[in-house]
């Protein structure tokens, strides 16, 4: 008998941490939300490293703006590199044959 893990909708998470924002005992919210406590402690931590990151889903990986940023610039940064060494090797190849 395994259990079937639950999922929950990333508004339902963003709603739980506002409202534990307002709370003073989180083990009282979380039995009226009909989570566990350490869930929802789980969940404020990722929201204050994350912010609007948070909760992307399944298979999405969690960043800052600051580290999507970093991402975009590394991948801009790989394709111009590419484009660089083509160019170098079509210099290359145009100067042998003009002689």
């Amino acid at each position: 008998m395994t259990q079937e893990r639950k999922k929950y909708d990333p508004a339902f998470k963003r709603q739980a941490v506002e409202l534990s924002k307002d709370r003073k005992n989180l083990s009282e919210l979380a039995r009226e939300l009909g989570i566990k406590v350490t869930l929802l402690y789980k969940w404020r931590k990722e929201f204050e490293a994350f912010e609007s990151g948070s909760f992307p889903g399944n298979g999405n990986l969690k960043l800052t703006p600051e580290q999507a940023h970093i991402g975009d610039l590394e991948r801009k940064l790989k394709d111009i590199e590419l484009e660089h060494s083509i160019l170098k090797k079509a210099i290359g190849i145009f100067s042998k044959t003009d002689r």
